[in-house]
């Protein structure tokens, strides 16, 4: 809707006339498309502005050249089961949530596969000496890891998740175990993870227990029976269609039921390509004025809620918050190849669902840190596999890249090498075809350092009336933190 001509005080007064709406959500991921439709709900009009040319964040979908009808995840492909938030918003959207097949992972150290502990949260076992812990890290590091159950706690020792695991479990755990999950997940060192981020509530079991693995017995015991993540049949990209394909329609209700404040024509509710280059606030209306939001081809949009789904925009609203806005380094730059294969070794899954390479199993001439073994992991994705490319043909995806410097681009040959030599299985000359995705480092990594000033900037932007932030870089990785994040801040604004 477009008022009248800016007025003479009126923030950006030399632009286009602004466009009033209930609530402005900058940042087209998931967390603000949820917050954006958590709006929606409660009958409020709500225009999203993405920087990027498509919405969705690290979760997008895509399609291979040759099989135009089969559609894939390019970036996340499953959410942990931690609470009901993404279950729940998912069976609102009409979607069907479905667990992977009962398959291991495993992972690759120094040459050698193993089948990674079941018993486990981020690779730290609950039974140090148990059989599948005995195979990954041998007598010797059983021995060391069986400390833990006798080792005083000592304090200081949780600063984060190397130390805390090297202290309680010694270094083969944390290589073998710990890091091909942690650093696979987290796409950073271990000695960079902030505990409390990457594994919630471990530092308080380990509290309670003394004991790391413990600690970790106790979150598995309370854990829901069963797999540890779910899926969505179609793929995890088809949350963000249907998210915004409910937020878009709002902008058609609204046209239907035009409200009394109503003076021009509704516009898209999700807008891509409309980078956010400035932040004001009425000047006449003191604390509880309107935000004022301009982007980089001119537009102005003009509301009393604001919400910040974006670290870029974060420094934008700091003279209202008296804090500043975390500036985190940048996250590692990741690159996925998926590959399209004919291979009938496959069909048993010979190597569970995937396998998470630890850091130092990279000198072989290695340069994946995982691979997902798709067409095995979700049983539907096979089947439709199968009925577009026909018996034996698999899909697998590679992810390549870690902090700290930029990532030469994988090429479809190097992929099927590092695949063969993870599987066991020898995929060269057999790829019928690939798909190439980077992910440029968008998401910080979840530091102790950058935790914090999150955290100091998330509580001071919680007293500044009509302005809420939330989204990955606030919430914590992981889908099941930033759904839930983004629907409780929405509805305290």
């Amino acid at each position: 809707m477009t008022p009248g001509p800016a007025t003479p005080g009126e923030p950006f007064a030399d632009a286009r006339p602004p466009e009033r709406v209930h609530a402005v959500v900058v940042g087209g991921g998931v967390g603000g498309l949820v917050a954006a439709r958590t709006l929606v709900r409660r009958g409020l009009q709500v225009v999203v502005l993405e920087a990027s040319d498509r919405v969705g964040g690290p979760v997008r979908g895509g399609v291979l050249p040759t099989l135009p009808r089969l559609r894939l995840d390019l970036g996340a492909e499953s959410f942990a089961v931690r609470g009901t938030a993404v279950t729940d918003l998912a069976d609102e959207l009409g979607l069907d949530v479905v667990a992977p097949a009962d398959l291991s992972a495993w992972g690759y150290a120094d040459g050698d596969a193993f089948p990674l502990p079941a018993a486990g949260v981020l690779g730290i076992p609950s039974v140090p000496w148990a059989s599948d812990v005995r195979r990954a890290i041998g007598w010797t590091g059983v021995a060391r890891a069986a400390l833990d159950r006798v080792l005083p706690r000592v304090v200081g020792d949780t600063t984060d998740l190397g130390t805390l695991v090297r202290s309680r479990l010694g270094g083969r755990v944390a290589e073998r175990l710990v890091a091909p999950v942690a650093t696979g997940v987290h796409s950073a060192p271990l000695d960079r993870l902030d505990v409390a981020s990457v594994a919630p509530g471990l530092l308080e079991a380990y509290a309670r227990t003394g004991s790391l693995s413990r600690a970790v017995a106790e979150l598995r015991a309370a854990a829901p029976a069963g797999s540890a993540v779910r899926g969505i049949r179609g793929g995890i990209h088809a949350l963000v269609e249907a998210l915004t394909g409910e937020v878009a329609a709002s902008a058609e209700e609204f046209a239907d039921s035009p409200t009394s404040d109503q003076t021009g024509p509704i516009h898209a509710a999700v807008r891509v390509g409309q980078r956010v280059v400035d932040v004001a606030r009425d000047p006449a209306a003191g604390a509880g004025g309107d935000w004022y939001v301009r982007t980089a081809v001119g537009d102005v949009v003009r509301a009393p809620r604001l919400i910040v789904a974006t670290p870029d925009v974060a420094p934008l609203v700091e003279p209202w918050v008296d804090v500043a806005a975390p500036r985190p380094e940048q996250g590692a730059d990741i690159w996925l190849v998926t590959l399209l294969a004919d291979a009938p070794e496959l069909d048993d899954a010979p190597r569970g669902s995937g396998l998470l390479v630890a850091p130092a199993g990279e000198g072989s001439g290695l340069r994946a840190k995982a691979l997902t073994h798709s067409t095995a992991k979700w049983p539907w994705l096979a089947d439709r596999v199968r009925a577009v490319a026909g018996p034996g043909v698999h899909v697998v995806r590679l992810s390549y890249g870690r902090i700290g410097s930029p990532t030469t681009p994988p090429t479809a040959d190097e992929a099927a090498r590092d695949a063969s030599a993870l599987l066991g299985v020898d995929l060269t000359g057999r790829v019928r075809d690939h798909l190439l995705q980077r992910w440029d480092g968008s998401l910080p990594p979840p530091t102790p350092a950058y935790r914090a000033q999150v955290a100091s900037f998330a509580a001071a932007v919680g007293h500044t009336p009509g302005l809420a932030v939330t989204g990955g870089w606030v919430a914590g990785t992981g889908l099941a933190a930033i759904v839930t994040h983004a629907q409780s801040t929405v509805a305290a604004l």
